[in-house]
C-alpha cells in the first residue's frame, strides 16, 4: 500500500493506483475526458492534470502513479487555468450547434464545459469544415464534432480488434478516419458501434431513422408491427430516467402500444425458434460429420467481422438468421396468413441494441419472404428519443403483455442478451432432444459472466461436448485464430460482437460501461428465473408454429425463411471494389 494526500487528506491505496483512482476513493472528482474507465489511459486531452507538490509540471492524473508520501492538489489556480485553457482549446475548434446535435444533453464535452463554469471562449474560432460519412446505414461519422481523444480508436484497435479508425496527419491537421480516409462503408468496419459508447461528443452516432417509423405509424394503410428484442427490456428504462438494470418488459408494451404500432411482439419468440433450428444444426453436425466447430450466428457484427476477416471460416457459422431476421421474415408469411393481411401492408419494426441490426435488415439476402424482412431497425436510443417525444411516462403505465401469435417466449430466450445467454439457452434444449431426459440444473453458470473467453464441457449421455464463449471481438480474434490453426477442440462456439453481449451492444442508452453491461446481464437473468417456461423447445407457441407452419426443424420451410448464407469479403474490401 502507498500513502499520499491530496487535497490535503490523507489515503492508502495500492502500488500502481493512478491519481484519479486515488482521488476518487476519497470522494474527490477531478474532471477528465479522454478518459475511459474501459480502456486504457492515454492522457491526450490533459484536463484532469493536478499540481504535484515538488513537481513544476502538472501531471495528468488519470495515468500518473502515486507514490509514497506524495502531495497532490487537484484544485489551484494553476491546474484550474490550464484546465479550462485545454477545453477552451477544443471549443474554438468544434461547431456551437449544440442545439442541433444528437449528443446534446449527453455530451461530456458539454457537460464539463458547463461543470468548469466556461461563458466564453478567448480563442479565436477555426472550425475545420470536414464532410460526414454517411455511407453506411448503421453509423454516421460527424469529425467536425471530434476532440481527437482517440477513445474510439482504442475501442477499435485494443476491445473490438477491427482496426478500422486511425489518426491521421499531424498537429492542427490531425483527424481520426478509416485508412486513406476512406468512408466507412468502404472498409472492414463491422458497424458494431462500440465507438459511439468510446465516443465523448456527436463525433460518432447511429443513423437516425425515427422519422420513417413515425411516419408508418401515421399512415392509416399500414399494418404496423413491433418486435422487441431481449435487451431491450433491461436498458429502455436508462432512457426514461430508470436505474440501470430495471425490468420494464410490461410497461415497454404499454408505451409502445401508446405510440400507435399495431401490434407488440417478441423478438424473444424467435430467439426461442433460433434454438430449435440452430440445436438440431448442431446435433445434424455432429451425428453426420458435419463442419465443427459451429459457431453461433446472431450477432450480425460479429457475422460482418467473420466476413471481413475470417472468410476461410464462414463454414463454421451455423446457417440460422438471427432472431431479428427470423422474425421479420415469419411476420410477412406467417403473421400475414394468419391475420389475413396482405404482406405489402405490413410495416415491420424492430427494437435492438445494436447498431450493427440496421446493416443486417438491409443485406440483400434478407428478403425470403418476398419483401424487405425487417422494414426499420431502431436502437435503444432511437426509442427513447420517440418516447421522449410522445410525451410518455414510464413510471406511469400498466404492465401490458406482447401480442399473440409472436409474444410467447421463454426465459431461455430473454437470456439471449447476456453473453453466454445463447449457449445456455442452446445447452437447456440440445441436453433433452439428444438424451430424451429431463434436465436437472437449468442454469449453466459456467458459461456464465463478463470474462472474456469462458469454456464447458456438457455431457450428453456420454458424449462429451466442449463449448466455448467469447464477447467482444478481440476475444473472439484468440479462439478464432485456434481454429484457425486447427487448435480449437471445442464443438459449439458462441460470439457475441459487443462486450457482455447484446446488453453492452452499440445502440443501447449512453453511457454504457461494463459494470452497466453487468447489471442489465443480471437483470436478464433475473427474468428468466421469473418466467413460466424456461426451455425453447417448451414454448407452446413454437410447437404450434412448426405443427401449423414450419413443419419441422431444418425442413423445406424453415430453410427457406430462418437460414441464409454469407459472403466472403477480405480485410480490404475497397480494393476489390
Amino acid at each position: 500500500m502507498v500513502s499520499l494526500t491530496i487535497d490535503g487528506q490523507r489515503v492508502a491505496v495500492p502500488e500502481g493506483t493512478t491519481i484519479l483512482d486515488a482521488a476518487k476513493k476519497i470522494g474527490i472528482d477531478i474532471p477528465t475526458l479522454c478518459y475511459h474507465p474501459d480502456l486504457e489511459a492515454r492522457a491526450v486531452c490533459r484536463v484532469c492534470v493536478v499540481e504535484i507538490e515538488g513537481q513544476k509540471l502538472l501531471q495528468p492524473s488519470c495515468a500518473y502513479p502515486v507514490s509514497e508520501g506524495m502531495v497532490v492538489h487537484t484544485n489551484t489556480p494553476k491546474a484550474r487555468q490550464a484546465r479550462r485553457m485545454a477545453v477552451e482549446l477544443m471549443l474554438a475548434r468544434h461547431p456551437q450547434g449544440c442545439l442541433e446535435c444528437i449528443r446534446n444533453q449527453s455530451c461530456e464535452l458539454q457537460a464539463l464545459a458547463e461543470r468548469l463554469q466556461i461563458r466564453e471562449i478567448r480563442f479565436e474560432r477555426k472550425l475545420r469544415d470536414l464532410p460526414k460519412d454517411e455511407s453506411t446505414p448503421a453509423i454516421v461519422r460527424d469529425p467536425d464534432k471530434c476532440i481527437l481523444c482517440r477513445r474510439c480508436v482504442a475501442m477499435c484497435h485494443d476491445v473490438q480488434a477491427a482496426g478500422v479508425l486511425y489518426p491521421t496527419n499531424r498537429g492542427v491537421d490531425t483527424v481520426v478516419t478509416p485508412a486513406y480516409q476512406r468512408a466507412v462503408s468502404d472498409v472492414s468496419c463491422a458497424l458494431c458501434g462500440q465507438c459511439i459508447h468510446a465516443c465523448p461528443t456527436g463525433a460518432i452516432s447511429e443513423r437516425d431513422d425515427t422519422e420513417a417509423v413515425w411516419q408508418a405509424l401515421a399512415d392509416p394503410n399500414k399494418h404496423v408491427v413491433v418486435q422487441t428484442a431481449p435487451a431491450i427490456r433491461v436498458s429502455i428504462g436508462e432512457e426514461m430516467g430508470l436505474p440501470v438494470g430495471t425490468i420494464v418488459t410490461g410497461k415497454l408494451v404499454s408505451a409502445l402500444r401508446r405510440l400507435g404500432f399495431d401490434r407488440v411482439m417478441d423478438t424473444d419468440f424467435t430467439a426461442d425458434l433460433t434454438i430449435i433450428e440452430e440445436g438440431n444444426e448442431l446435433l445434424h453436425r455432429i451425428k453426420n460429420g458435419g463442419v465443427l466447430p459451429m459457431i453461433t450466428s446472431c450477432s450480425p457484427g460479429w457475422i460482418k467481422f467473420g466476413e471481413h476477416f475470417y472468410p476461410d471460416l464462414l463454414e463454421h457459422i451455423s446457417t440460422c438468421k438471427s432472431p431479428q431476421q427470423m422474425f421479420g421474415a415469419l411476420v410477412k408469411t406467417y403473421y400475414a396468413q394468419k391475420m389475413g393481411i396482405d404482406p405489402k401492408d405490413i410495416f415491420s419494426v424492430s427494437l435492438m441494441p445494436c447498431t450493427a441490426k440496421k446493416y443486417e435488415a438491409d443485406r440483400p439476402e434478407m428478403r425470403s419472404s418476398g419483401y424487405k424482412d425487417v422494414d426499420v431497425v431502431l436502437t435503444s436510443r432511437e426509442l427513447g428519443r420517440m418516447f421522449r417525444e410522445a410525451g410518455i411516462r414510464f413510471e406511469d403505465l400498466p404492465e401490458d403483455e406482447h401480442d399473440d401469435p409472436m409474444g410467447i417466449s421463454t426465459g431461455a430466450a430473454a437470456i439471449f442478451g447476456a453473453t453466454g445467454g445463447v449457449m445456455e439457452a442452446a445447452l437447456r434444449t440440445v441436453y433433452e432432444v439428444a438424451t430424451g431426459k429431463e434436465l436437472g440444473a437449468l442454469d449453466f453458470v459456467s458459461v456464465r459472466g463478463l470474462d472474456g473467453i469462458k469454456e464447458a464441457t456438457v455431457d450428453l449421455d456420454g458424449m462429451q461436448v466442449r463449448v466455448a464463449v467469447a464477447h467482444g471481438l478481440a476475444n473472439a480474434k484468440k479462439i478464432l485464430e485456434l481454429l484457425r490453426e486447427g487448435k480449437a477442440p471445442y464443438h459449439f462456439i458462441e460470439i457475441m460482437c459487443c462486450p457482455g453481449g447484446c446488453v453492452g451492444g452499440g445502440g443501447q442508452p449512453i453511457p454504457t460501461r461494463m459494470d452497466t453491461r453487468a447489471k442489465r446481464g443480471e437483470a436478464l437473468y433475473l427474468a428468466d428465473r421469473s418466467l413460466p417456461y424456461r426451455k425453447s423447445h417448451e414454448n407452446p407457441a413454437i410447437k404450434e408454429i412448426y405443427r401449423d407452419f414450419l413443419g419441422e426443424p431444418l425442413g423445406e420451410r424453415s430453410h427457406h425463411l430462418l437460414h441464409t448464407h454469407y459472403t466472403k469479403r477480405g480485410k480490404y474490401p475497397w480494393l476489390s471494389s
